[in-house]
């Protein structure tokens, strides 16, 4: 199993890789938190202004690629280098309006991992959570699948 040590070792090669001219103006906490079905993480300013970045703890599981991990944790970055939830200066009215996450993602060398995340998805994330997750109705409504998919998407 994955452990906070991982999300953390994993935060600081992303940042410096790929991200070395965003400065880091506050202390980051990155951990697994949450077992969400229908989002991978989240990005929180706390009120001891450090950053929370949490993973869905569904993630911890060998069965989840990594590179869902890096690109959570890339598209969590992305969202504090746009001051949400950071003390950087917001740079955008809305965190995902125009895409811009994602282009920003694509910009930084992200767009075959999107595209790997879109299809684990399409294909894979139905099963793993019918057999993970601790709700046993996990709905097959299209309208349901279609809200989560747009969801990402626009992340």
């Amino acid at each position: 199993m994955r452990d906070d040590n991982l999300l953390a070792t994993r935060l600081n090669q992303i940042w410096q890789m790929l991200f070395p001219e965003v400065e880091r103006k506050n202390n980051i906490i990155i951990r697994f938190k949450g077992r969400w079905k229908n989002k991978f993480g989240h990005i929180k300013l706390l009120r001891s202004k450090e950053t929370e970045i949490a993973v869905n703890s569904h993630f911890k599981n060998e069965a989840i690629p990594e590179y869902l991990i890096d690109i959570t944790i890339a598209h969590e970055l992305v969202h504090y280098m746009h001051g949400f939830n950071s003390p950087l200066e917001r740079r955008f009215k809305h965190p995902h309006k125009g895409n811009i996450v994602n282009r920003e993602l694509i910009a930084r060398g992200f767009g075959s991992m999107l595209k790997k995340e879109k299809e684990f998805i399409k294909n894979e994330w139905h099963g793993f959570i019918k057999n993970n997750h601790k709700e046993k109705n996990f709905s097959r409504n299209p309208f349901t699948i279609r809200k989560f998919f747009k969801s990402l998407m626009q992340n």
